[in-house]
């Protein structure tokens, strides 16, 4: 028997389909560091149902040997610089807070985008992906300087720059129960948060260019979160109107993205 969430699901894409218009999604994999069988799995689950890969990997973390796995055709994200949280006590965690001199978090975000580049090579978009997905708003006309061309958080952008030649493309689909088992948020849950974006996009509630985002955490993933994507990439492939977009087209295309 297909589920509530399925039919949801299936129902406000079939809307998309009937008012001529439509979806596109995208998927981000974040606190990549190393080769581990996890990965391996992400990386064998991306090919097999060719959906394109975009991988947040942590620069000061970053094991050379992990590029050394990925195909050519996976993007690479910048996690941060080292991920440890600079929040005060009491705060939300974030690497960029905003009681953090400005000055000392643009350098070490400068140096973890050298460090990246040098690993990742071509394959590096020039793209943030903040810690927890949070960064100190100060900060973010001051990324340009830094090179990057691109700012990726969690829920529905307010803009599509986060800043002057910034592009602002983010994630609505978080698949990981943070606040509880820390493991698969549940088939039913997972397929809200799309629907929800989805009809919030239709119906003028969100930007309508911005792509359904999937965010996902390779190392914290059970067997039911794996099931789930591997359901969820096989079902959505012989959907009309569906398509699956590259972290590369979306912020080579963006707007204040440099060509």
């Amino acid at each position: 028997m297909v589920s509530a969430g399925w039919n949801e699901f299936s129902s406000e894409i079939r809307r998309w389909r009937e008012a001529g218009r439509s979806i596109e999604f995208w998927w981000r994999d974040d606190d990549a560091t190393q080769p581990t069988s996890a990965l391996e799995r992400l990386l064998h689950l991306a090919n097999r149902f060719e959906v394109p890969l975009a991988l947040a990997v942590i620069p000061a973390q970053a094991d050379p040997a992990l590029f050394a796995v990925l195909p050519a055709e996976a993007d690479v994200l910048q996690h941060g610089a080292d991920h440890s949280n600079r929040a005060a006590s009491g705060e939300k965690k974030s690497e960029y807070p905003a009681s953090e001199a400005m000055e000392v978090a643009l350098a070490r975000l400068a140096d973890a985008r050298q460090r990246l580049g040098e690993l990742a090579g071509a394959r590096s978009l020039g793209v943030l992906a903040p810690p927890w997905n949070r960064i100190a708003a100060p900060l973010l006309p001051r990324l340009a300087s830094c090179g990057f061309r691109g700012l990726s958080r969690y829920g529905a952008r307010s803009s599509p720059q986060a800043a002057p030649r910034v592009a602002q493309i983010n994630t609505h689909v978080d698949i990981i129960d943070w606040k509880g088992s820390r493991g698969f948020v549940g088939v039913e849950q997972a397929l809200s948060q799309a629907t929800r974006h989805l009809a919030a996009r239709r119906q003028g509630g969100a930007d309508a260019d911005e792509p359904t985002g999937w965010l996902t955490h390779h190392a914290c993933h059970d067997d039911e979160a794996w099931a789930f994507l591997a359901d969820l990439f096989d079902r959505l492939r012989s959907v009309p109107g569906v398509r699956w977009m590259s972290a590369r087209e979306l912020f080579a295309g963006a707007a204040g993205a440099d060509p």
